[in-house]
């Protein structure tokens, strides 16, 4: 049985020799998303039972658990609750997600390269090594996400890359020849070479793309929850016992398939807004508001209300700040595409949004 060893850096060249270095002698990695303070890091090492920390510098060893055989790699995930929690992934179920995205993706050997641009301690990130790997497609590395060197990358060599909406926005995306597009909603109008994804950390990254799910995928709505049976499947959080690979994942995502079988997220359950009785998904109005072209970015919620008991409220960025915007008139604009317990009732106007390491933004911190 392998050890957990956790990796102390970003993505690079280092970082893919390590992480198959690690691989071969049957252990699993752990990446540490660097935005944390070292603090923090130290707290989840000890929680998570690592044996080793390894960085660009050094290598220290401390007493951890053991994993078991298939076990490759652990994310540390929050979910909507704030305590984090290691999302086991196999090398089984990685290795099912490379098939099954290359596959959709037409991935040609001679012909393609990834590029990994995003944060390799988030499932999105790392993914794109694991495919490069498996499929044996050539692989170039990113430290972090820079507008002008993803564009060189695409210009000189890269035809693949996973970006999340913010970035994408940024970039000249004619530069690829595809691009996954996920970790927070993404704009109504995308360029043609633009994928819609949808997946978690416990998915094993992306398993719908553009409303369909992938092949040996499956997705039942039940009760307006989506949940999932897939290959790509976690084995288990760390500290649980694993799971039946054929059993379903509940997602805590809401959702529903359209007449033409796509599948539509509303948004996370406990995001729902409740008003007047109704129950509201701001996804949905967040989608009819990117078309208005008001802000640069906007998130909906739900403030506290005493009429209504929560009032739908956006909170935006203005593309304008000179010009003042008016709730009634952000109304009248959607009354054609949103039902009208679904109009916002107030706008907060704020100079930026908090977001994570991979560009989602944090509800829970508005």
């Amino acid at each position: 049985m392998g050890k957990l060893i956790a990796f102390d850096m970003e993505g690079c060249d280092f970082f893919v020799s390590k992480l198959l270095e690690i691989w071969d002698k049957g252990h699993s990695v752990f990446p540490l998303d660097q935005r944390l303070p070292q603090a923090k890091k130290e707290q989840l090492v000890k929680a998570f039972g690592v044996s080793e920390v390894i960085s660009e510098k050094e290598t220290y060893k401390t007493k951890g658990i053991l994993m078991e055989p298939d076990d490759a790699l652990v994310i540390a995930t929050s979910g909507t609750t704030g305590d984090p929690k290691g999302v086991v992934l196999t090398h089984t179920a990685l290795k099912a997600s490379s098939r099954i995205t290359s596959s959709q993706l037409d991935v040609q050997n001679s012909v393609d390269e990834w590029l990994c641009c995003i944060p390799v301690s988030h499932i999105g990130g790392f993914s794109v090594i694991t495919r490069a790997l498996h499929n044996g497609i050539r692989l170039r590395v990113q430290r972090r996400f820079d507008a002008a060197l993803c564009e060189e990358a695409g210009r000189s060599g890269s035809t693949l890359v996973s970006l999340v909406p913010t970035a994408l926005g940024r970039i000249d995306s004619s530069a690829f020849r595809k691009i996954l597009v996920g970790g927070a909603a993404a704009p109504q109008i995308l360029p043609d070479n633009a994928i819609v994804t949808y997946g978690l950390t416990e998915t094993g990254s992306g398993i719908v793309y553009n409303g369909t799910p992938l092949p040996d995928v499956k997705i039942e709505i039940r009760d307006g929850e989506i949940v999932v049976q897939s290959p790509t499947l976690f084995s288990r959080y760390l500290g649980n016992e694993s799971q039946n690979s054929e059993q379903w994942f509940t997602t805590g995502d809401a959702g529903f398939f359209q007449d033409d079988q796509k599948l539509v997220v509303t948004g996370r359950l406990d995001d729902a807004i409740v008003t007047g009785g109704e129950k509201v998904w701001p996804t949905l109005i967040e989608r009819e508001l990117d078309s208005l072209g008001l802000f640069s970015e906007q998130i909906v919620v739900g403030r506290y209300d005493q009429e209504w008991g929560q009032a739908v409220t956006i909170i935006g960025v203005p593309k304008n700040s000179e010009k003042p915007l008016d709730i009634s008139d952000i109304r009248d604009q959607l009354r054609d595409s949103l039902p009208n317990y679904s109009l916002p009732k107030a706008i907060e106007i704020v100079d930026e949004l908090p977001r994570n390491a991979m560009g989602k933004i944090l509800r829970r911190l508005v």
